[in-house]
């Protein structure tokens, strides 16, 4: 497994900022109606700011590592068979360039950008950039998560105590599910404090990662949604499985995510979340 020096860690965050101003936030409050298009559903859309900011992200990480394998969210879209090459890749990079893009096409700011550099199907780098804040969240394995200010100031970051079940606040994703599975979790949610969803992984993994939030359970695994967030999670303190007990890794196709404080509690959010 490679590894992500300090200066290409800086590098790649300053990449993500300069994409950031020139292509995501010109667009933000200035979005037009043809700048927008459904994709899988009417509320599952993507921008121009999403396919211009892949594209100049996916050609600044072909510049620094000739040969990687560029996993978007957006070509994925358009090429499924690009997500296969994922698990045999020495080096790939997976973008969202602009996760939250309903919240973008809104012109509400709860929008990020998310980078993992994977290698031998292992996140060895996990970023998530916040273009209106200019902040970002960092990790590498064994180096801890970090917050860094839009000055360059370095927090470490430290996931929820653990609590008991009814004390719990969590992010469950209800419309993503299947009506069967939806129908049986609706009941389960009372069980907690607080149950919500921020249609927006870059910041629901903020939460967790900062410790404001205590888990979240994930319908899907798509890899732009989690392998940098699970990595910066973990490196947080926290604790990633599915459902059926695999611990997370990118190339993991099928599955349910649950994001917890640690390993007790996650085993407790199994028993409270269990579907008949």
């Amino acid at each position: 497994m490679k590894a992500v020096s300090d200066e290409l860690l800086a590098g790649l965050m300053n990449d993500m900022h300069e994409v950031a101003q020139a292509e995501i936030l010109p667009r933000f409050r200035a979005i037009t109606a043809d700048a927008i298009r459904a994709k899988t559903a009417a509320d599952d859309i993507v921008t121009d700011a999403d396919i211009a900011a892949e594209r100049v992200l996916s050609e600044r990480l072909a510049a620094r590592f000739p040969g990687i394998e560029i996993i978007g969210e957006e070509a994925v879209s358009d090429d499924a068979s690009i997500l296969s090459r994922l698990a045999d890749a020495d080096l790939a990079g997976v973008i969202d360039p602009v996760d939250g893009t309903w919240h973008f096409a809104h012109g509400t700011p709860m929008f990020g950008s998310i980078l993992a550099i994977v290698s031998g199907g292992k996140t060895i780098a996990g970023i998530i950039h916040y273009p209106v804040l200019g902040d970002f969240l960092v990790a590498r394995p064994g180096e801890g998560a970090w917050h860094v200010s839009e000055d360059g100031t370095h927090t470490r970051l430290t996931a929820a105590t653990p609590t008991p079940i009814d004390e719990m606040h969590g992010f469950i994703p209800l419309h993503m599910f299947e009506p069967d599975m939806r129908a049986q979790l609706a009941p389960r949610v009372l069980k907690f404090l607080r149950v919500t969803t921020w249609r927006c992984s870059a910041w629901e993994y903020r939460m967790l990662a900062t410790g404001a939030m205590s888990f979240c359970l994930n319908e899907s695994l798509k890899p732009w949604d989690h392998a940098a967030g699970v990595l910066i999670h973990t490196e947080a303190g926290g604790y990633a499985a599915t459902l059926t007990g695999d611990a997370y890794r990118p190339t993991l196709k099928v599955g349910r995510l649950l994001v917890a404080p640690d390993r007790v509690s996650w085993n407790a959010l199994v028993e409270a979340l269990t579907i008949d």
